[in-house]
């Protein structure tokens, strides 16, 4: 009876979570800063060509182990061998890792948007640190609190979250109403002027123009749609798992793809790029303030107010994204520095682990884990803070190495699927029958996820920026050969 109480993600409960996991808008701030109009064939592209097929792939590895509670390492597990599960898990654990350490940076200019109406990070200064220097300091002891914190089973903010999350949802319909206002009172006419059907192919980026660039801003359109994996621990709390996680991953996909589009063109009717995005106090940092302020004033502008009102409009929009953003912020913040540590270690087999790095504290947390990966995420920040770049060549790096880390373990949960095919596990959800062209989608998914991920790291070395070029690969590098190294000194050590 208690078992039956607890599966109560129905279908629609399934796509408003891969709506509210998958959607953010500041992925649409991205692709409009790196690529305007262009952005959404990459995303459509994206999506048809990585985001529904996985969606399916991982419908058949959430319908197989439904009873499992490793989340991808079960996947893995069960696919192929422990010793690519381990791997494979790990580099996944960098991505959270680097997520970290891009949101305890960002989380300061989004305190800022909320406190001063826009972002003023880059004059922040204090005892001789820069901007980038001080951000820096700050993100380590904001890391540190709360690992502290939640180490101590002290998570009653997270309960932020999901108000932050009805406040995104609420900013996202007001960008939409506000548009309309706009458009309907500019007649259709877009602030980012159509130049005929180049200017949905063509990025007004200088960065963008060459084809290996281009081709890496796919890295950024499957970053948009990462995070369907961490659904298949939930498939033991669903009603009728086989069907409702499969319909509910399809409807959710087609609403999430449609919702990109649409934001991204309405973005063009508020926001000129030359004149907003191009300015050099723009960043990936502070891009989605930027859009939502500059979406405030053209509302007041079309409905005829003051300056003085459509600045304060302009700021008011600033403030309330930049609340919902800092709510969802310091609530997964304070559940995500523990739950992916927690999960691998004790979904994986515990022989692998050193026995300090499995115990739990008397809050029935991995504590020891928990502040191993603490000191490496203040490692990375203090690096990547103190290198000298620039404030928008240092949120350029955040992005870099986040979005890359993030599309890495794809490469092993596609690259997998045909073994787990292989291994007939008793699943009642199929799609993928026909084992030949499975392995022909399988390759053509990788190739397009790899390509992306190699000429996002090689384009920094064509342009002589090797800094950027290190960091924006040092997480699947690093992580990887610190797994394999790991597991097999394991293995030596069991044995």
């Amino acid at each position: 009876m208690a078992s039956e109480k607890k599966k109560l993600i129905t279908t629609p409960t399934l796509v408003l979570m891969i709506i509210s996991t998958i959607y953010g808008f500041g992925n649409v701030s991205i692709a409009y800063a790196q690529m305007a109009y262009a952005g959404m064939f990459w995303y459509i592209l994206a999506g048809l060509c990585f985001f529904f097929p996985s969606c399916l792939m991982m419908a058949e590895y959430g319908s197989a182990f439904k009873d499992a509670h490793g989340g991808i390492y079960s996947w893995l597990a069960g696919s192929t061998t422990e010793k690519i599960a381990f791997i494979g898990t790990f580099i996944w654990l960098a991505s959270w890792v680097l997520w970290i350490v891009s949101s305890a940076s960002r989380l300061w200019i989004t305190l800022s948007a909320l406190l001063f109406g826009h972002d003023t990070t880059q004059k922040w200064h204090l005892l001789g640190l820069g901007s980038n220097q001080l951000i820096g300091v700050l993100a380590i002891l904001f890391v540190l609190a709360v690992t502290w914190l939640s180490a101590r089973g002290i998570n009653g903010i997270t309960k932020i979250s999901s108000l932050g999350g009805s406040l995104m949802i609420g900013m996202n319909a007001i960008f939409i109403l506000a548009s309309l206002v706009v458009i309907i009172a500019n007649k259709g006419v877009p602030a980012q002027p159509i130049h005929g059907i180049s200017s949905f192919f063509e990025s007004p980026n200088p960065s963008f123009k060459t084809p290996i660039a281009v081709i890496s801003f796919v890295v950024y359109a499957i970053f948009a749609y990462a995070g369907v994996e961490n659904l298949g621990g939930v498939t033991d709390s669903m009603k009728d798992p086989e069907h409702t996680f499969p319909r509910g991953l399809t409807i959710g996909a087609i609403l999430t793809v449609g919702s990109y589009v649409l934001m991204i063109v309405m973005t063009g009717f508020s926001v000129n790029y030359n004149h907003i995005i191009a300015r050099p106090d723009v960043n990936l940092g502070n891009v989605t303030y930027v859009v939502f302020n500059r979406l405030g004033y053209m509302l007041g502008l079309s409905l005829g107010l003051s300056h003085g009102t459509n600045l304060f409009l302009g700021a008011l929009f600033t403030r309330l994204i930049a609340l919902s953003g800092l709510m969802g912020m310091l609530g997964a913040m304070f559940v995500l520095v523990y739950t992916p540590v927690k999960s691998f270690i004790m979904g994986s087999n515990p022989k692998l682990w050193p026995t300090r790095i499995t115990q739990l504290n008397s809050a029935d947390m991995p504590a020891n884990a928990m502040w191993i990966q603490a000191a490496l995420v203040c490692i990375i920040i203090f690096l990547v803070a103190f290198c000298g770049s620039a404030a928008a060549r240092f949120y350029q790096i955040l992005t870099d190495m986040v979005n890359v880390s993030t599309c890495a373990p794809y490469i092993f949960l596609i690259g997998a699927f045909p073994a787990f095919q292989r291994k007939n596990v008793p699943h009642d959800f199929v799609v993928f029958k026909n084992l030949f062209w499975t392995r022909v989608l399988v390759w053509f998914v990788e190739i397009i996820v790899c390509l992306g991920i190699i000429f996002t790291c090689v384009q920094p070395i064509i342009d002589h920026d090797f800094q950027t070029a290190f960091w924006t690969a040092f997480g699947p590098i690093f992580f990887g050969a610190v797994a394999w190294i790991f597991y097999n000194h394991a293995i030596k050590h069991n044995n």
